[in-house]
């Protein structure tokens, strides 16, 4: 395969068949504290991908320009957890900037980005699944954040719905989010088999 192939499959690969959320259950913390609405799933997917292509660029570059040349592989999860916090941070002043409702609107999850596992795991994952070239480990970083801000709108526009639709009192609020969430994990695990 040619290498504009192999970087379109990994990327449909890692957004629909092996979506983060749905076939590694990373990232679901915000994806269901923050899908209340399609405006902040956006925004939260938009900074969640921002940080995890910065962060999984940086640290595929510190993997090996530094730490594999030195015998460093111990230090990965400081090395790549720093890297994170300087991207949220980066992400926070942006948005508290130029978007204050947007930030506002947040509360507690736009800091939490950085101990979102979505992050660190594809962290962990380009760095482990034997990525050789840097394109590959930013077309993987991209598609990761495209992946959690495809499900977390998805999510979010399901949950807009559910509000008007007549649920049982009983399943209101977190049984029938919870539900939904299986539901949709469900219907993302069909997608199996098609890319490896």
């Amino acid at each position: 395969m040619d290498t504009l192939q192999i970087l379109l499959m990994g990327f449909i690969s890692v957004v629909i068949v092996n979506n983060l959320v749905f076939t590694k259950f990373l990232g679901i913390c915000p994806y269901l504290g923050v899908s209340g609405r399609i405006d902040m799933a956006f925004g939260m997917g938009c900074a969640v991908t921002f940080v995890v292509t910065l962060s999984g660029t940086l640290t595929w570059l510190i993997d090996h320009l530094i730490l594999m040349q030195f015998g460093l592989e111990v230090t990965r999860y400081v090395c790549f957890i720093l890297v994170i916090a300087g991207a949220v941070q980066l992400v926070e002043m942006y948005i508290r900037k130029f978007f204050p409702a947007l930030y506002d609107s947040f509360g507690i999850f736009l800091p939490l980005i950085t101990t979102n596992c979505a992050i660190l795991g594809l962290c962990l994952f380009v760095n482990l699944w034997g990525i050789d070239n840097l394109l590959e480990a930013v077309v993987l970083s991209v598609g990761a954040g495209i992946g959690f801000t495809l499900a977390i709108c998805i999510m979010a526009g399901i949950r807009e719905n559910l509000n008007l639709a007549d649920v049982p009192v009983c399943l209101k609020g977190a049984p029938i989010t919870l539900i939904t969430a299986g539901i949709l994990t469900l219907a993302f695990m069909g997608f199996a088999g098609m890319i490896r």
